[in-house]
């Protein structure tokens, strides 16, 4: 069996082009846009300067809308002039008349100006000692309540520590009976010293109360010395601040 002739034949495609001939093209060519009319230089000067000039009818009407605004501007000058030199005038009346009224009253101004400086100063003393007793107010109210809030922490404190203390007698006296019998379980207690025992036990609790109700008022004794002594304190460093207060003025 033999191969088949798979060869294809060469065509050039310039010789084809030739040979079809010339192609009718459609749209202008590269020739018809160099050989287009153009304008001569002077023809193109002119179309400069009219686009320079710009049209007729807007140059119109810039030159009117400029004539009204000079025309605006002139009036409000003259508005303007006119209330300057009418407030020139009533200027130059007001001090002829304080000149003539100064040279009648001039003893009754000065006069008026050392009653008005002194009105102002007092009135300024007024203020100054009015802010003064605002802050001491402030101060003090502020000092009690600082007194008051330590006074009740401290009963606070001192109910607690006592209720803690009778709860813990209470345990130990009830560990103590119950150990007692525990030790001695045979032995039955009689009715008589079942009651001995009751009284010794509330001889105790009564002689720790009452040493623990001694211990609070000495506390309490104690703490209102102190707050006492704080206040004395106090009053005293006032006074000397009053004190060296009056004693500043009058020195110069």
């Amino acid at each position: 069996m033999g191969k088949r002739d798979n060869r294809v034949a060469y065509m050039n495609p310039i010789a084809m082009a030739r040979s079809r001939g010339p192609i009718q093209s459609s749209g202008p060519t590269i020739q018809d846009y160099l050989n287009r009319p153009r304008p001569t230089w002077e023809e193109l000067k002119e179309q400069l300067e009219k686009k320079k000039k710009g049209s007729k009818a807007l140059a119109e009407f810039e030159e009117k809308m400029n004539e009204n605004w000079k025309k605006e501007l002139e009036k409000h000058r003259e508005k303007l002039l006119s209330g300057s030199e009418s407030s020139s005038k009533k200027r130059q009346r007001k001090k002829k008349e304080k000149k003539k009224s100064g040279r009648y009253s001039s003893s009754s101004s000065s006069s008026s100006d050392s009653s008005s400086s002194s009105s102002d100063s007092e009135d300024e003393d007024k203020r100054q000692g009015k802010r003064k007793k605002k802050k001491k107010s402030r101060s003090h109210k502020s000092s009690e309540d600082s007194m008051s809030e330590t006074e009740s922490d401290n009963k606070d404190s001192l109910k607690k520590r006592k209720k803690s203390k009778d709860a813990t007698e209470k345990e130990k006296d009830i560990k103590g009976l119950s150990k007692k019998r525990k030790m001695y379980p045979e032995d039955k207690p009689l009715s008589s010293e079942s009651e001995s025992e009751s009284e010794y036990t509330e001889e105790v609790r009564a002689k720790k109360k009452k040493s623990s109700e001694e211990r609070e008022k000495t506390t309490a004794s104690i703490t209102y010395e102190k707050t006492k002594k704080k206040k004395k304190h106090k009053k005293h460093s006032k006074k000397k601040k009053k004190k060296t207060a009056s004693s500043s003025p009058d020195s110069p």
